[in-house]
């Protein structure tokens, strides 16, 4: 991974759109912008393994971060998705430094990263940051806990729905670049349940799916066929960081 301007870092974070940086103060966004640094990344790059060491935390802009279990057949399954509402590397001050999950890029874009050094500098302040931090995790576990509901007991057609719209959720516009194969793998279903379901989006005109690239043409009947999984995690996540929904 190459940073975007090697060796340069942020000089402001006022406008950053990673609305966590974004609602911090100001004395601690002036602490950190010459610490962060722009990254571009790439669809399909990993940025840290389950069981690895972390060295960096990754603050999306406009890409987004799915968290994967993996099985030792090589299987995976999609337990959170990441994107500018959060960050990508919670164990680093939850206390366990590694996780058992892997986190590879799902939308290209960029990011903001920090050294692990850094962030627990600033976490041990027991500042703002702490608790936006903490706020964020039990956000995103009420995420991970919804999704594993949502993967036994919701058809596929649900949530394919939910997941598009936790994607659209961290992107700037309703456009997003994914391949049925990767979606299937990030659903752990099979590829011809995803053509399937995505098939019948298409033909009542909530999408449009061509080559990878899928556009939503109709946003509120894609949340009307959804499964209640989606307002669930919407809505905590809504009373936890009241922030990401503010364009900073």
């Amino acid at each position: 991974m190459e940073p975007l301007s090697k060796g340069k870092c942020v000089e402001n974070l006022s406008h950053v759109q990673n609305h966590l940086l974004a609602a911090l103060p100001g004395e601690v966004k002036q602490r950190l912008a010459s610490l962060l640094e722009p990254v571009h990344l790439s669809l399909g790059q990993v940025l840290h393994e389950a069981g690895g060491a972390l060295s960096h935390v990754y603050f999306p802009i406009d890409s987004i971060v799915s968290l994967l279990y993996v099985t030792e057949s090589g299987a995976s399954a999609e337990i959170a998705v990441v994107g500018n509402e959060g960050l990508v590397g919670i164990a680093v001050f939850m206390g366990g430094e590694s996780t058992t999950s892997r986190a590879i890029v799902q939308g290209a874009g960029h990011a903001l990263r920090l050294p692990v050094s850094q962030l627990k500098k600033e976490f041990n302040r027991h500042g703002e940051m702490l608790h936006l931090l903490l706020c964020y995790t039990q956000a995103l576990i009420t995420q991970m806990a919804q999704t594993a509901v949502c993967n036994r007991h919701h058809s596929i057609d649900q949530q394919l729905c939910r997941w598009l719209l936790l994607s659209l959720d961290r992107l700037p516009g309703n456009q997003l670049d994914m391949t049925q194969e990767l979606i299937a793998n990030m659903l752990g279903v099979r590829r011809e349940g995803v053509t399937e379901a995505a098939g019948k989006l298409h033909k009542l005109g909530v999408i449009k799916y061509r080559r990878g690239h899928i556009t939503v043409l109709d946003r509120a009947r894609l949340e009307q066929l959804s499964c209640e999984c989606y307002a669930v995690v919407k809505k905590e996540s809504d009373r936890l960081m009241p922030y990401s929904r503010v364009t900073p």
